[in-house]
């Protein structure tokens, strides 16, 4: 019942803000999403002894998601924050504590973190100020119930491990029925919303959206399992941490957008 409410307060504040707010309301919404995300990252490192810093990763983390909708039309402004960020966590790395193999991992972490979590988030954004809300809110539909049909059909049907060493908890059977309803919802929603023409080509994106998402997911399981624990942090009730619930759209994101921009 914890992981029902959750998700219906989930579902009522993210679709409002997406259908009925402005541009600015939803990069609000997505720079908080990825400051508390890159520091669930930063507290995943530091679980394994890397002195990664916590509130630098997740302000970074807010600036990479803002420079890319507003960065857009100026590619420089977009390098120059990057190469910034670069630069920062160098400094802030080297303020963290004497040279120790520890160092290598915080730097990288310090870097990749605000990069992995923000750019995609931002170019989330980028697509609501470009294309509108619907193209947006496909994206996040279909990998939505992917998610959740991928979950349902494994628990019932579920018998071969996916990625065993990363996640044992998901199988193949989970990530067919994680593909079979994300054809479905491609089709149904890609020639509405998706910026696709056909039903045909809304089943290929939605699989293409599915695939990328469930590497996502491996991905931060990986970073997960490295660090011993189950979830990213236990903010959600019955759901996990931020990261948990975004894994899938960090990986889907870029890959539509290519999409939106290029193929459609």
């Amino acid at each position: 019942m914890t992981r029902v409410l959750s998700a219906v307060v989930l579902v009522a504040v993210v679709g409002g803000v997406l259908w009925f707010g402005p541009w600015w309301a939803t990069l609000t919404l997505a720079a908080l999403v990825a400051a508390l995300a890159a520091g669930e990252v930063a507290g995943l490192s530091r679980a394994v002894g890397a002195p990664v810093p916590v509130l630098f990763v997740a302000v970074a983390a807010m600036a990479a998601c803002a420079v890319v909708p507003i960065g857009m039309a100026n590619g420089a402004a977009i390098v120059v924050v990057l190469l910034a960020l670069v630069v920062g966590a160098g400094i802030v790395t080297m303020a963290g504590g004497p040279p120790s193999p520890a160092m290598i991992t915080a730097a990288a972490v310090t870097v990749m973190a605000p990069l992995y979590v923000g750019l995609p988030l931002g170019a989330l954004v980028w697509i609501d100020v470009v294309f509108g809300p619907r193209p947006m809110i496909f994206l996040i539909a279909t990998i939505a119930i992917s998610d959740s049909a991928q979950y349902f059909t494994g628990r019932a049907f579920g018998r071969r491990k996916l990625a065993p060493a990363i996640s044992p908890a998901k199988t193949i059977e989970g990530a067919v029925g994680g593909m079979v309803a994300a054809a479905i919802t491609g089709a149904l929603l890609g020639p509405v919303w998706g910026q696709v023409v056909s039903p045909l080509e809304g089943v290929a994106l939605g699989l293409t959206l599915c695939v990328i998402g469930i590497t996502g997911d491996l991905f931060e399981s990986l970073l997960k399992r490295s660090a011993g624990v189950k979830d990213s942090s236990a903010l959600i009730p019955g759901h996990g941490g931020v990261l948990d619930r975004i894994d899938a759209y960090l990986f889907a994101v870029p890959a539509y957008l290519l999409f939106l921009r290029y193929a459609a």
